[in-house]
């Protein structure tokens, strides 16, 4: 069964997205070999918003944005974007090296596990039953 996402950039800047990734972000990795970092990222979610046209993204979460934007900050992350406040969380935009920008959010809402889920939303258990001997 699926258990992860493995997000992938394409970049010219592949060396120094990682290098980014390692030493500004701090994301623990495995090396791969040939200096081929593979990031064990923090928690995913995945969302399915309507587009008129087809593409992927990729967005970072955290619990406080204004403290992780100074800490971004401090270390060398350009931010391209204010703070907005939308309807789902406060969202801004930074730079990755290569030329890409990605968003950094702080949601409003609370991720609840899948295990608390309201009954309609959970897949039906398969019913067996005993039969009882008389």
């Amino acid at each position: 069964m699926i258990r992860g996402i493995h997000a992938m950039f394409y970049t010219p800047a592949a060396d120094e997205l990682r290098d980014f990734f390692r030493d500004t972000l701090g994301f623990q990795y495995t090396d791969t070999g040939g200096g081929w970092l593979i990031f064990a990222a923090p928690a995913a979610e995945i969302g399915c918003h309507p587009s008129d046209r087809k593409f992927h993204d990729i967005t970072f979460f955290c619990d406080d944005l204004r403290k992780t934007m100074d800490a971004l900050k401090r270390r060398g992350v350009e931010f391209t974007a204010g703070v907005e406040d939308e309807e789902w969380g406060l969202v801004t935009r930074f730079k990755v090296p290569g030329g890409d920008e990605v968003a950094l959010y702080q949601p409003k809402y609370k991720m609840r596990p899948a295990s608390s889920r309201p009954r309609a939303q959970r897949r039906p258990r398969r019913v067996t039953r005993k039969r009882v001997r008389s």
